[in-house]
């Protein structure tokens, strides 16, 4: 994907503000196994994936936790150190290789401060960040497993041929094994 469109696949914005924030952004490519982001590091950037997916995790005492998956045309940020500029509680791993680009949150925020066309745009990106985590929440909260991984099949039947279960299952919030009976089950 180019970066003009997952610019505005967040929000649309005038020629002018658009070519602001693109001469801010960096093309960077990664190895599969890149960790880009680490737990407590307050991270000084914000990417969008051209290529590749990467895996959002966290460490519950020994084992990881699988928020989510960020794949062509999003971005990967930790809200904490975007919003609240501290370090952020989560790990970002890539999947594959991966071609991203990276703009420098301090760019950012001067541009948000310049212009309103951008600062309402990064409004719009967190919103869409937060909805996202919302989703998730309520998922787990209020759905079973069977109908969690359903509802994955549906969304996105990309990640079951990219991802390995093991991490499906983490994301999902089961054991391989349940994963395994579950899709058993559904055949």
């Amino acid at each position: 994907m180019e970066i003009r469109d997952i610019i505005s696949g967040v929000a649309p914005l005038p020629a002018g503000a658009m070519d602001d924030i693109v001469s801010l952004v960096q093309p960077v490519a990664f190895a599969k196994g890149r960790l880009v982001f680490r737990a407590n590091k307050l991270e000084q950037s914000v990417y969008f994936m051209a290529k590749g997916i990467a895996r959002v995790y966290y460490f519950h005492g020994t084992t990881d936790v699988t928020l989510c998956f960020v794949t062509e045309g999003e971005a990967l940020l930790s809200l904490t150190s975007y919003i609240q500029h501290q370090p952020g509680y989560e790990n970002i791993e890539l999947l594959e290789s991966s071609m991203l680009f990276r703009l420098k949150t301090t760019d950012l925020h001067r541009l948000y401060a310049a212009d309103i066309h951008i600062a309402n745009w990064g409004r719009k990106l967190a919103e869409q960040e937060l909805l996202k985590t919302e989703g998730r929440l309520i998922s787990k909260q209020f759905k079973t497993a069977s109908e969690r991984y359903k509802e994955l099949i549906q969304m996105r039947p990309d990640l079951l041929h990219r991802v390995q279960l093991g991490y499906i299952a983490s994301y999902l919030g089961i054991s391989q094994v349940t994963l395994s009976r579950i899709r058993a089950d559904i055949r």
